[in-house]
């Protein structure tokens, strides 16, 4: 896949690398003189200096052929344009914009346009590590509105069917480690002591999974 990664940063440059290491095809646009030192020897994309909202910079970056674009920089106004530059007028097929404003991330999800907003999931994970500290959040969905959950089985639960901890549209056992192998649980898995469970949780239900799991609430 040929991809554009706009904006050289913490977030872009950890996408860029996750792809390459894909064997993707990755084309970085920063504006930044110093963008060649922050690269290194071992980077194996290409980089194109300038702005990524510039329609002389994407067509050198090669935006008339990508097959997706992220846009990653700092600033959340050069993300919204350069993202709907790509999608609206080059017709990228997948767009992906970072957006530091939670309110502008919704909006534009609501209008169409993916977007990524690390305040929101930082202040996601913030929560839940607070008020469900006994829970490990491993990955949320969407804005953070399902959870994938990791934790111990509790004392509670030994003996019982995997049944009587799911719940339909709110909480569901998705996979348990047991003497360190992983299968998918069936109706009459029972839980036993050491068992280490995968779940998917909406985050609205996680009081209701802890008065399940017999924990304590904060």
């Amino acid at each position: 896949m040929k991809v554009i990664v706009m904006g050289y940063g913490r977030i872009g440059s950890q996408v860029a690398r996750l792809l390459l290491d894909q064997k993707h095809e990755v084309t970085i646009i920063d504006h930044d003189s110093n963008a060649d030192a922050r690269l290194g020897p071992n980077f194996k994309g290409r980089l194109i200096r300038g702005l990524g909202f510039d329609r002389t910079v994407l067509l050198q970056a090669g935006i008339e052929h990508a097959e997706a674009f992220v846009a990653a920089s700092m600033s959340d106004n050069a993300n919204i344009v350069a993202a709907r530059i790509a999608r609206n007028i080059f017709h990228v097929p997948r767009v992906v914009a970072r957006l530091y404003d939670p309110l502008r991330a919704e909006i534009y999800q609501r209008l169409g346009l993916p977007t990524v907003s690390s305040t929101n999931w930082g202040a996601e994970r913030i929560f839940q590590e607070l008020t469900h500290a006994e829970m490990d959040v491993w990955q949320t969905f969407g804005r953070g509105e399902v959870s994938l959950v990791h934790l111990e089985a509790p004392s509670a639960l030994f003996g019982k069917d995997v049944t009587q901890l799911n719940v339909p549209g709110e909480v569901m056992v998705v996979s348990i480690v047991r003497a360190e192998q992983a299968f998918i649980p069936v109706s009459g898995t029972d839980f036993q002591e050491g068992d280490i469970l995968n779940l998917v949780v909406l985050s609205s239900a996680m009081e209701r999974l802890e008065e399940l799991l017999g924990m304590e609430r904060r």
